[in-house]
């Protein structure tokens, strides 16, 4: 398996899992801020979407850190979202050369810091993020109440056995 083909099955592997867990999430609770540094549940989820539309937009060229879109008001428009942008991101990644991912990206590589970083790196970065940024999100679903989809085996509220 190629290394486009291993980080478009992660992808949309971790993808699918993140939709099973905002699907879970209680409408009327995207204002939880769970500390003063803590992003809300509407941000904490729009991040989910924006790696998506960050690394779609890295396979095109250069990323315009200022262009990303504020997110929306409801949890079905976040959603509907990450749907989407999964959608396009495949389909760029599939039909994307192989050696495109050794094409660099500028990206923050530290404080205040910019460096060069080859597409493929750029991608299991932005899985990584994802999968982080899901399990803040899956703690802000417990806190609400909500039940907890499995992820990576079962969970209290999904047992397998």
């Amino acid at each position: 398996m190629s290394e486009k083909e291993m980080i478009t099955q992660q992808l949309d592997q971790e993808i699918q899992t993140t939709l099973k867990v905002l699907r879970a999430y209680p409408e009327g609770k995207l204002d939880l801020k769970p500390s003063e540094k803590s992003r809300t549940a509407r941000e904490l989820a729009w991040t989910l979407v924006s790696d998506t539309k960050m690394f779609s937009g890295a396979l095109d060229g250069p990323i315009n850190f200022q262009g990303l879109p504020k997110p929306p008001q409801s949890l079905k428009e976040i959603i509907a979202a990450l749907e989407e942008s999964r959608k396009e991101l495949l389909g760029k990644l599939g039909s994307l050369p192989e050696q495109h991912l050794q094409k660099t990206v500028k990206f923050p590589v530290g404080p205040k810091q910019m460096g060069d970083v080859p597409l493929g790196a750029f991608g299991w970065g932005v899985i990584k993020d994802h999968v982080h940024h899901r399990g803040q999100f899956s703690v802000y679903l417990r806190l609400t109440g909500g039940k907890l989809p499995s992820i990576y085996g079962p969970t209290a509220d999904e047992p397998w056995m």
